[in-house]
């Protein structure tokens, strides 16, 4: 049996392709893919020869980096950075798929455009969707840059993300509300979900700030609060809770067994998502452009209608400043013309004019 020479091997058993490993001049290890065994043998005591020689060895072409290899590591950076990993997870999967088998210098802005548009199109995305993905696009080329897995990114500053609308507003009247409960009520599969309906609409929880981080032992019944430890913002959120929220929380209550996630299902599991029963319950009784996250809307203009300050509405959403709580302030323009109309009685007007000087005025 021949003895197998040092410094050459067959990565693959029965492939002849061998390949040769061995240390430069400067005790760096190298592995190169040569062909031929006896090539192999040749290249190896080449090598072998410029290390004892001291000679610098020629640059070696280097595996290309595929977008695939920027997407794993922004997965993992992702999970280990971000404290609600699931959704940007998600995302890194979409785009991971739309640049499979691709090298990643080699994506254009181009293309990178024409992959967001064409699924906004077909998916129908918000423009905040849209940009959700070119976050995360950014994020696998930014990341690589730091490892000096690609020189630049084709993103940054080469492709605009898309213009926000965040001051929409959409809620439900209460004759929709009256007809969206109805089509739940009207379907067994659908109407065990109608206390996740009431919650929503009397809390302004976040989807997954209700389904995921509500756990009954954030919940105090007798002093009716509920507390969100973490939130989008990463702040603390104590919610009060009206009858409705509290009739809700006796469904749940009745479902489980007082511990852990709050909401459940008829047979007792928890939840993480409504799309099977929201997304056709909404659109069977004519309601149209209103999403789940529209429920957090009507809750937070009907607080407004009645009179509730913005500072006290950004409290109860959790809302760190009054930015986005203002896109409600024109909701209750009756309150404030109220409140303009106090100053009127205490102050000195100028007198009012006659109707000859007011059309001279005109005139003139």
């Amino acid at each position: 049996m021949t003895k197998q020479q040092r410094g050459i091997f067959e990565k693959v058993l029965g492939s002849d392709v061998w390949w040769i490993r061995y240390t430069d001049c400067d005790g760096v290890y190298h592995r190169e893919k040569v062909g031929s065994k006896s090539s192999a043998t040749k290249a190896y005591h080449k090598r072998k020869t410029e290390a004892m020689e001291g000679t610098k060895l020629p640059s070696l072409r280097r595996r290309k980096t595929q977008f695939s290899d920027l997407a794993d590591i922004a997965i993992d950076y992702i999970m280990a950075e971000y404290s609600r990993p699931a959704d940007d997870v998600a995302r890194v999967k979409v785009v991971k798929e739309w640049f499979k088998d691709r090298s990643a210098d080699s994506i254009t802005p181009a293309e990178i455009r024409e992959k967001l548009k064409e699924a906004a199109a077909q998916k129908k995305w918000s423009a905040s969707t849209a940009n959700h993905h070119h976050n995360v696009i950014s994020l696998c080329f930014r990341l690589g840059m730091e490892r000096e897995k690609v020189k630049e990114s084709p993103i940054h500053m080469k492709v605009r993300k898309q213009k926000e609308n965040n001051n929409r507003v959409r809620f439900l009247s209460a004759d929709e509300e009256k007809r969206l409960h109805e089509a739940i009520r009207s379907k067994p599969e659908w109407a065990e979900h109608e206390p996740e309906l009431d919650l929503a609409l009397h809390t302004g929880l976040r989807r997954q700030s209700m389904y995921i981080h509500l756990v009954w032992e954030n919940v105090d019944l007798e002093s009716r609060v509920a507390i969100i430890p973490i939130t989008k913002n990463d702040d603390q959120v104590v919610v009060p809770l009206n009858d409705v929220a509290m009739r809700a929380l006796s469904i749940f209550r009745a479902r489980g067994d007082g511990r852990g996630r709050v909401v459940r299902n008829a047979a007792g599991k928890t939840l993480t998502v409504n799309a099977h029963w929201f997304i056709p319950a909404v659109p069977s009784v004519g309601i149209t452009n209103f999403c789940w996250h529209d429920c957090r809307h009507t809750y937070a203009s009907r607080l407004r209608q009645t009179g509730t300050p913005l500072g006290n509405i950004a409290e109860l959403l959790g809302h760190k400043g009054l930015a986005m709580t203002k896109r409600y302030a024109h909701l209750s323009i009756s309150n404030l013309h109220e409140a303009v109309s106090r100053i009127s009685n205490s102050t000195t007007v100028a007198p009012e004019p006659n109707s000859e000087t007011a059309a001279n005025s005109f005139i003139n």
